[in-house]
């Protein structure tokens, strides 16, 4: 008898800093997606690939969804939408040790345009007491009507094989959309810029790190090193300064907390070569949001 394989897309949404990307880069077992304690650290819509034998899920990872501020602001809430059309069930992810917030229910409300399935994942509850637990679970349940709700820890990974059976249950018979080997649709050009740019999040405050856009201008793969030569665009001459710091030392380990990551990701050693450059409100202007790589698909 022929073994059926299934495969799927499952698109993972939530407000933002409640693990979406933390539970993504333990699926597939290494850093795909950026993290940081900051809101709004996933920009851009990123594809993980978790395959074995029997299935294969294409997970969305979205920005979470917020109240937009600026045009990156409202082309963010854009891809977290367009994600939830185009997926065959949905994983709406809570912090569940933070309790029920308004935005959540506004976005129960809206699960059922997506008409597919909806599991709901009760995140980070290494966090909170066991007793707390169970009516937690109980006032979740009031907001939709979910396939399924999964409590886990994607810090330590606890719950999560319980988050897979039960999406596998909605795949249906399908081919193998990426080769098994793949685990993300993203280019190391792109993770290098978002590896740059998560470590400017943990090390900078306040709006800095939230008004930069990071370029890789050169990629050079040479037998034992790669050379990468990157721009980071800030909006005003003030968060240059910071960026750069006194006599160059935040950007120094900036780059350096990046080139450690970027050569665990691509498995050799490379030179890491930082510029810092004004764009004035970027965030603003369609033109710079696109040219810096946020587009949305056709």
């Amino acid at each position: 008898m022929t073994k059926h394989f299934k495969s799927g897309f499952a698109a993972v949404i939530g407000m933002p800093n409640v693990g979406k990307s933390t539970l993504i880069n333990k699926i597939v077992g290494q850093k795909i997606s950026i993290i940081s304690e900051k809101p709004q650290t996933t920009r851009n819509k990123i594809l993980a690939v978790y395959t074995t034998d029997e299935e294969q899920i294409i997970f969305t990872d979205t920005p979470g969804i917020h109240t937009p501020h600026n045009k990156l602001g409202q082309f963010m809430i854009n891809v977290a939408n367009e994600s939830m059309r185009e997926t065959d069930v949905l994983i709406f992810v809570v912090d569940a040790a933070g309790g029920i917030q308004d935005i959540e229910r506004r976005i129960a409300k809206n699960i059922s345009k997506a008409g597919v399935p909806c599991i709901l994942v009760m995140n980070k509850i290494d966090a909170m007491k066991k007793e707390d637990l169970l009516p937690m679970i109980a006032d979740y349940s009031s907001m939709y009507d979910f396939a399924a709700i999964v409590p886990i820890s994607a810090k330590t990974g606890d719950g999560v094989d319980i988050l897979l059976n039960n999406i596998s249950e909605y795949l249906e018979d399908g081919p193998m959309f990426f080769d098994e080997d793949t685990v993300t649709d993203q280019p190391e050009r792109q993770i290098a810029a978002e590896i740059i740019r998560e470590k400017m999040l943990w090390l900078l405050q306040n709006e800095v790190p939230h008004g930069v856009a990071i370029e890789i201008t050169k990629m050079r793969e040479k037998e034992n090193i790669t050379n990468i030569y990157a721009t980071i665009y800030c909006e005003k001459a003030g968060h240059k300064g910071i960026i750069i710091g006194k006599n160059g030392d935040m950007l120094k380990k900036i780059g350096s907390l990046a080139r450690a990551d970027i050569e665990k990701m691509l498995g050799k050693h490379v030179y890491l070569e930082l510029w810092v450059k004004i764009k004035q409100d970027w965030r603003n202007s369609d033109f710079l949001v696109k040219n810096f790589g946020y587009t949305q698909s056709e």
